[in-house]
């Protein structure tokens, strides 16, 4: 009795997660008059994920060390912040921009994340490979099996520092796409915000002393990272992100020789034209239930989009009818408020009945967590269910 009890109770709780956390579609903005100098380009709004502009977005290119964007965010979530680095033979003289590291020496991976960004060393990213992922082959594999994760069709990459190579590339679409979810980890959110660094020099009387390449930091209002890069192949990239108002868009752009003014440009365009608008606050009441909202929902808008909006009540798995009775569900979850914008599902919130709300820094509901801080994280939906799995069969022991 105790193992159908458990089983039951499993089952329960899997198709409740696919109701709340299945993964909405990516709404694309409608392109208003906006040119670049770039051969493509994309703008994305962090919060919801949205691309509010993207041109020649989905076409693989060369990226340069864009690339270290997704060495940063892999070895943040595999690696021990406080561990010491140790400076390979394969890592010591990298060709390319360089933190001039010594064969041998050990810094600790925070401050060599920091010199991997700031500076671009690709020294630094060389050794953050191999101390990772174990061999440079070894965090590629990482590196690549999260791309698959994110859903980056359009990018593959062959090294962890962004020197041309056969099989190494990227979209400007898959890079906002990437940046978003990275900036929604505070360790590399303040690194790339950072414009000056200083780390212990084992070798020297003074210490390391970074600037930030990224000059967007002192040019823009409000800006707050992201990356560099540049090649003789790739020429001048560049991510850049930016928050004014409560709302955080991110920049990409690939071959521009007027990167500065176009990152400008694209920013100013999105946080004119598509503001964040907060659609529902945690704790609001459904109308006809006794039912409340569990999180609060903001969504970037366009002029006249609000009113082209539809909110849709789920109850397990099926619309909800006007007036219709409560649906059964454990721990209160009765379903989840589905929006749609243009016939595509734009987010869910679940909800819940007022005295079973669980706190809003719920261990399930935290779509994305410091690397380390959850036992049993849930940044997707797929991993949601992964989590309660593991968490259930803890249980079950």
């Amino acid at each position: 009795m105790k193992t159908l009890t458990f089983r039951s109770s499993l089952i329960l709780i899997l198709c409740t997660l696919l109701v709340v956390w299945a993964p909405p579609y990516l709404v694309h903005a409608e392109n208003i008059s906006i040119t670049t100098h770039a051969r493509a380009a994309a703008l994305i709004d962090v919060e919801s994920g949205r691309i509010l502009y993207s041109s020649r977005g989905d076409e693989p290119m060369l990226i340069a060390s864009l690339t270290k964007i997704m060495t940063a965010i892999v070895a943040i979530e595999n690696g021990d912040l406080d561990s010491k680095v140790k400076v390979g033979k394969n890592a010591f003289a990298k060709e390319g921009s360089s933190l001039y590291l010594k064969q041998g020496e050990e810094m600790k991976l925070e401050d060599m994340l920091y010199g991997l960004m700031l500076r671009s060393g690709n020294d630094a990213a060389t050794a953050i490979a191999e101390h990772v992922g174990g061999s440079e082959q070894g965090f590629v594999y990482l590196m690549n099996a999260k791309a698959e994760e994110l859903g980056l069709t359009h990018t593959h990459f062959a090294n962890p520092h962004g020197l041309d190579a056969e099989g190494h590339y990227s979209s400007a679409n898959d890079l906002a796409v990437l940046t978003a979810y990275a900036l929604h980890n505070p360790v590399f959110k303040e690194i790339v915000r950072t414009q000056e660094k200083t780390a212990d020099n084992p070798y020297e009387k003074w210490d390391y002393k970074w600037a930030n390449k990224n000059k967007m930091l002192r040019l823009y209002e409000g800006a707050d990272g992201v990356k560099t890069g540049y090649t003789k192949k790739a020429l001048r990239c560049l991510v850049s992100s930016a928050t004014r108002n409560g709302q955080q868009l991110v920049a990409v752009t690939l071959n521009d020789g007027n990167d500065w003014n176009d990152h400008a440009s694209l920013l100013n365009f999105g946080f004119n034209h598509y503001p964040l608008k907060t659609l529902i606050e945690r704790g609001e009441s459904i109308s006809g239930y006794s039912f409340v909202t569990s999180k609060k929902f903001a969504y970037p808008l366009g002029q006249g989009e609000e009113a082209r909006i539809v909110t849709k009540l789920v109850l397990n798995g099926q619309p909800a009818a006007s007036g219709g009775s409560e649906a059964r569900s454990s721990f209160g979850l009765k379903g989840a408020l589905v929006l749609q914008l243009g016939g595509k599902e734009i987010g869910r919130v679940p909800v819940y009945t007022p005295e079973q709300l669980p706190p809003e820094q719920s261990l399930y509901m935290k779509r994305y967590a410091p690397a380390g801080a959850a036992e049993y994280p849930a940044d997707t939906w797929l991993q949601a269910l992964g989590s309660a799995l593991r968490a259930l069969l803890q249980m079950g022991k």
